[in-house]
């Protein structure tokens, strides 16, 4: 299922699976990540996915395991599904929290309006959590245009900030320096600090719901 592999330190290997943005290519990635996460394997320090790569550290002692555990990846030919979760998002795209909305409309060659149907109609598929904790990474947008990150990046982004890169969203979890165009603003909770994981998991998706100014100050 991936392409090839390499050893990138004493404790890690890296699998390659491609260089394609794509959710087939993606579910592929998530389908070893959970297939690991599943068997706990004591060896095994952490597994971290992304949208074509998974980076797999090892205790260094155990590295024959590894190998082993590499060649049992190699065998499975068929998706190792495990239950996904759709979360619904609810976003306000007014304009005081769409900070980059005429960016948008130019690089997208339409009023932000319809931009704003373009992102509620997707079923955003979550590729990976990276950047900083319970930061998920969205697509994709079903659509021949895109968008460049900021020429220059916001030293704060306020929490709950939704941006767009090429066809990817991303919401922020907390305030932060960021590059991502913003087009409006979530309260959704992104990360769980009690059990110390994020709510968004890969593999999941997100379907976000529009609400008013008034609605989202309430």
């Amino acid at each position: 299922m991936f392409i090839t592999y390499q050893q990138t330190s004493e404790q890690s290997y890296l699998l390659d699976y491609g260089n394609q943005i794509d959710i087939n290519t993606n579910k592929k990635v998530i389908s070893h990540f959970n297939y690991i996460l599943k068997n706990k394997y004591e060896f095994i320090i952490n597994i971290v996915p992304s949208f074509n790569k998974l980076l797999i550290l090892f205790n260094y002692r155990d590295k024959k395991k590894v190998r082993n555990l590499i060649d049992d990846l190699i065998s499975i030919n068929k998706y190792y599904e495990t239950q996904s979760t759709k979360h619904i998002v609810q976003i306000c795209y007014d304009t005081e929290y769409a900070l980059d909305y005429k960016k948008i409309e130019k690089a997208f060659s339409t009023n932000f309006n319809n931009f704003i149907k373009l992102h509620l109609s997707t079923e955003f598929h979550i590729f990976m959590i990276g950047f900083m904790p319970g930061l998920p990474f969205l697509g994709l947008l079903k659509t021949n245009k895109s968008i460049s990150r900021l020429d220059n990046p916001r030293l704060s982004v306020p929490i709950g900030s939704v941006g767009v890169v090429d066809k990817l969203s991303v919401i922020y979890p907390k305030q932060s320096p960021g590059g991502w165009n913003i087009i409006g603003r979530t309260k959704f909770k992104l990360f769980d600090e009690n059990k110390n994981i994020p709510i968004l998991l890969p593999g999941d998706s997100v379907k976000f719901e529009s609400i008013s100014k008034k609605e989202f100050i309430k």
